[in-house]
């Protein structure tokens, strides 16, 4: 059993990449953005960032999704800053992670390009700033968000194929 967190800012294709892999592996999948509470949602929707005090309740939902699926899951999250990693390791010690990496360029084009979508470009710099990247010691993978989706779940799981198996 294993479970996989797909990270990293917005518009960087984590519910996208999160889906296809989920199905790759034949787990569930779940987008860590419908456990928000609608004050986080609208407090983004807005152009507040969220503060950690935002961030923990959340994140410890996310945890309790991962511990929640014995068999494994793919969970989309942004999962930014180590701190918010432990959060989820401690909830699910297996955990591996796909962190999508892209510049401010790629994912400024992406975010102004999407519809619909409660997270404003306006947010991409405090996401970027937030940001800590995966630590030597993190089990885990960072990958261009520019390939193509299936590209990048090729990638995931090339490093280990075994991924849920761990």
């Amino acid at each position: 059993m294993s479970h996989v967190v797909v990270m990293g800012v917005s518009g960087c294709g984590k519910s996208t990449v999160g889906s296809l892999l989920a199905d790759r592996l034949g787990v569930p999948f779940l987008d860590a953005d419908s456990l928000h509470p609608p004050a986080n949602l609208a407090k983004m929707a807005g152009g507040t960032p969220l503060d950690d005090a935002d961030r923990w309740p959340w994140l410890r939902l996310v945890g309790s999704a991962l511990a929640a699926a014995p068999d494994g899951t793919v969970v989309a999250c942004s999962a930014l800053r180590r701190a918010y990693r432990d959060v989820l390791r401690e909830a699910a010690p297996d955990v591996r992670f796909v962190h999508l990496a892209g510049t401010h360029a790629q994912l400024s084009a992406r975010m102004r390009s999407r519809e619909g979508h409660f997270m404003p470009a306006s947010l991409l710099d405090t996401q970027l700033a937030t940001l800590e990247p995966l630590g030597p010691d993190e089990r885990g993978i960072e990958l261009d968000c520019t390939l193509d989706p299936e590209e990048l779940v090729r990638e995931a799981v090339r490093p280990a194929p075994d991924l849920l198996r761990a």
